[in-house]
């Protein structure tokens, strides 16, 4: 039998099991579980805490030393990225808070996007140290972000493309639940047409 593939899920909305973005990646890994057997490692970002002064300090210096202080920033830095090294798949459930990113998974990326461990600047700009894998973001929004009747920017999806090509992750793929504060008729629907785009990207990858 195969070797499970291992699959780090990051949670960041606040509401939890109430969070549409979660129960939008619960399909993801549905759609993962019809292909492979899995082992899932959730990690709840709504407790991480945000880089220090130590760790700014550390990473303004010609060398980053490996030795930090137990419980420090550089220490939890050095902890994630060793979990997102060891993963095969990278599945991120998030909602999007005033146009982007919510300050928790800002801090992950923060933790993660760290110089001489997981990129190398040049003088053609920043090279990614970590390898390729398969990146699902599970989405939700409250207001519309795609197709003709969106009336707000999105600045999250190229965030998180850009911030994730830093260190080597190319290979994402969206997948979004739009118009959660419309009502519950229309969040019915929003949840039935992002179950579908899942279905769809399963069925043919």
């Amino acid at each position: 039998m195969p070797a499970a593939i291992r699959v780090l899920r990051l949670i960041s909305s606040p509401r939890g099991a109430e969070s549409e973005s979660l129960r939008l990646s619960h399909q993801v890994l549905d759609g993962l579980a019809g292909r492979h057997s899995l082992e899932v490692q959730d990690v709840d970002l709504n407790d991480l805490q945000h880089v220090d002064r130590d760790y700014a300090m550390a990473l303004a210096s010609p060398s980053d030393s490996d030795q930090a202080e137990t419980g420090s920033a550089r220490q939890r830095s050095a902890e994630l990225i060793r979990q997102l090294d060891e993963a095969d798949v990278l599945l991120i459930a998030t909602p999007m808070h005033n146009y982007t990113v919510p300050s928790t998974l800002k801090a992950w990326v923060d933790h993660i996007v760290r110089i001489r461990m997981t990129f190398n600047g040049t003088p053609q700009g920043k090279v990614g140290l970590l390898r390729d894998r398969p990146v699902y973001v599970a989405l939700a929004s409250g207001g519309l972000i795609s197709g003709e009747q969106a009336r707000q920017p999105d600045f999250l999806r190229p965030y998180l493309q850009a911030a994730l090509a830093t260190v080597g992750l190319k290979n994402m793929h969206f997948f979004c639940v739009e118009g959660t504060s419309r009502g519950e008729h229309a969040l019915l629907e929003a949840r039935a047409v992002a179950q579908s785009q899942v279905a769809a990207f399963f069925s043919v990858e």
